[in-house]
Order: structure tokens, then sequence, then C-alpha cells
């Protein structure tokens, strides 16, 4: 088995689909070309056959962003296929995704079909597919939820119809990551003929899990990771792209997968998107959120003070984001002023330190936040003697 991984993006299509994340294509194309810029490998331009404007989107990234190969989602029927395949005719390397529902309930109350019909129209369409591109991805809908005897049938047929990629996709966010990394295993172990094809993650965060599923999917075998940006997407979103590529930088020692992500750049599309869409991060969103390296406590903030790695696995500039900064609060301690003050031009004795920390405490009991003009008043009256105090040159 390889051990490059593959970063999907599928920030433009599922990403999109959740509310408040609709895109211009003008903006699509924008962040096409960040994404492109990114390192992803394959870049999910868009769901062709559900609206004229995003059959456009698709075209307009398929001509222009190169570096990518260009993906456009079909379902398994011969209208949608036809639809991909003329979206992304102009991309440098297209590829058809094309899916259909391999669980008991979504066949017998959404598509009503039986599972011999769904095995057939799988071959059918993953065929029809494989006549316009060379690069076909299959996904059997709500992976996780299928009989495990019924999936590897589907996998089988679409394998042998001529899927490059075969996804399988914790489509409700129900798996648990011992639960998808056994799933990955059992199909490698039953079906020799995956070893020479490309299988895939697709994680939702219904439970929280999106992430850790899809780096147990990796473990499994999967060499392929579906994300968005910020973790954008239907309900409670996608396993978050800049998550997962943290994750395997930092704990590199457990995942040995290489894969092309920029990482400096993770901060600035994170950013990007958020200008587009009606939503940014929540601060305490991991990587790109605002607090990501924001320092409160005053025993955190002593620590970084003397060793950033103390309370930080990675350097904020690792992945774009801004230098590490100290909230200074009710949390914070006497480092942490004292270092603030420095930065700003002043430098107090020990007693100037305590009678200033004392009115920054009693302060910070009724500020949620003290900004440097709080300090700066601080400084000109406790001491009181401005003499006391002397400005740094």
């Amino acid at each position: 088995m390889h051990n490059r991984l593959i970063f999907f993006d599928t920030t433009l299509r599922d990403g999109e689909q959740s509310p408040g994340c609709s895109m211009t294509g003008a903006e699509k194309l924008r962040l096409g070309h960040a994404l492109a810029d990114l390192g992803v490998d394959v870049l999910e331009a868009g769901f062709a056959i559900s609206s004229d404007g995003d059959f456009a989107s698709i075209r307009a990234i398929a001509g222009e962003v190169r570096g990518p190969v260009i993906a456009s989602l079909a379902r398994a029927r011969r209208l949608d296929i036809e639809r991909a395949a003329a979206s992304v005719e102009d991309a440098a390397a297209p590829r058809i995704h094309t899916f259909l529902a391999s669980s008991d309930i979504h066949l017998e109350f959404k598509l009503k079909m039986s599972r011999a019909q769904a095995l057939a129209q799988t071959g059918e369409m993953v065929a029809l597919a494989k006549s316009y591109v060379d690069d076909v991805e299959f996904s059997a809908e709500d992976a996780t939820r299928t009989d495990l005897d019924y999936l590897c049938q589907m996998i089988a047929v679409a394998i042998e119809a001529g899927a490059t990629t075969i996804n399988l996709p914790d489509t409700t966010g129900y798996s648990t990551p011992a639960d998808y990394t056994a799933m990955f295993r059992s199909v490698r172990e039953r079906l020799p003929a995956v070893e020479a094809i490309t299988l895939s993650t697709h994680c939702h965060d219904d439970l929280g899990l999106a992430v850790a599923n899809t780096v147990a999917g990796i473990e499994g075998g999967a060499r392929q990771v579906e994300c968005t940006i910020n973790g954008i997407g239907e309900r409670a979103g996608n396993a978050a792209l800049e998550e997962v590529a943290a994750l395997l930088k930092v704990r590199g020692d457990r995942y040995q997968v290489s894969n092309g992500i920029v990482l400096e750049k993770l901060y600035p599309v994170s950013q990007l998107l958020g200008e587009m869409i009606s939503f940014r991060p929540a601060p305490n969103k991991a990587i790109v959120g605002e607090n990501a390296f924001a320092h409160e406590a005053g025993i955190h903030q002593h620590g970084m003070l003397a060793n950033p790695l103390t309370y930080e696995i990675m350097t904020p500039a690792s992945v774009g984001q801004p230098a590490h900064k100290f909230v200074l609060g009710k949390h914070s301690g006497r480092a942490a002023m004292r270092s603030r003050l420095n930065e700003l031009g002043y430098t107090l004795t020990g007693e100037q330190l305590e009678g200033a920390y004392a009115a920054f405490t009693e302060l910070a009991d009724r500020k949620k936040a003290i900004y440097d003009q709080d300090l700066l008043n601080l400084v000109a009256h406790h001491p009181r003697r401005e003499e006391q105090v002397s400005l740094s040159s």
C-alpha cells in the first residue's frame, strides 16, 4: 500500500450545500484557485445537474484551475453522469464522482429498489462514467450502516465496471473510529481487488467524530480523505481539512503518510471562506479559530513565556495564523502583564509590578478583557509617582 495521501476537498460541493454557505460563481472560482494553491489533490467543484449555476461554476473551475483533479458529482443516473461529464470536459484532469446508496434503509425508503437492482445500476452507471473519463470515483452512500457482505458486493461491481476510487462514507456521522477502521480492514481482506484502487473516507460530524473517523479510516487503509475548509457541510458538517492536515503533521510519528497540503496557507484559506459565507469558525475552533493560539490563564501564560512548547504543539506560523497572543483577563498572571507592558515600552521594578498587578486583578474582576489602554492607565496610577516607572528605550 502506498503512503501518499490524497486530499479531496468538497468545500464547493458538500460544504456549499449547508445552510448559509452559498457562494456566487465568482466566489467559487476564487476559492477554487486558493484551494489549488493550498495543495489539494482533488477539487470537487459541484453537483452539475443540481442547477445551471452550479454547472457553470464547475465549467469555469475546470477551464481555469490547474493542479488538482476537478471532480463533478453525479447520482448513479444517466442524465446526472452526462451532465457531470460535460461540466468537466475542459479540465486537465477530470473526474466523475458518482454515488448510490447501499444501506437497506436508503434502498427501501428513499430509492424504492432492491439490492439486486442497486448492484445492476452501480455497474451500468460506473461503466457509463468510465466511457467519458478515465478517473471515476464511486461512493456507496451510507456505507457505515450497510451490511458488510452486501457492501463488498457493491464495491466489487463498481471496481469491475471501472471505478478507480471507492469512497465509503459515514454519511450520517453514525460511525465510531473503531468501527470505521474495522470496515476498511474488512473490505481490504475480503476484496483483493481494492489494492489496485484507492479507498476513500468521507465523514460527517453529527457525533463530533468526523476528524477522528477520518484518521481511523487512514489506519484502516484509506489513502484519500474527503474534507472541507472549516468543516462546513450538511448538518453538523464534514471533517475539517485543516484539522486533518495539522494532525497528520504533528502526529507524523503515528500516521506515516505524506501529502501535498501547504500548512501555512490553512488560515488564509479559512479566512477567505469566512469572507464569502455567512459565518466564520467559532473562536475555539481548532487550528483556524481566533483563540486557537490565545492564552489567558496565568499558569499557561507563564509557561508560554518560558517555552511555547509547554502549551502549544505547533506554532501559529506553521498553519498561517498570526503570532500566539495573550488575552489579559482575570485568569492572567504577573508574567503576562509584565510581558505586555514590556512590549508597550514600560519596565517595572518588583515593587511597582506588585502594585500594578493588584490594581490589574481588581480591574479584571470588573471587566471581561483588559486592553492596552487599561494597562497604560494602571502604569500611570500604580505607583502614582511617575519617576518610579521607567520608559524603555
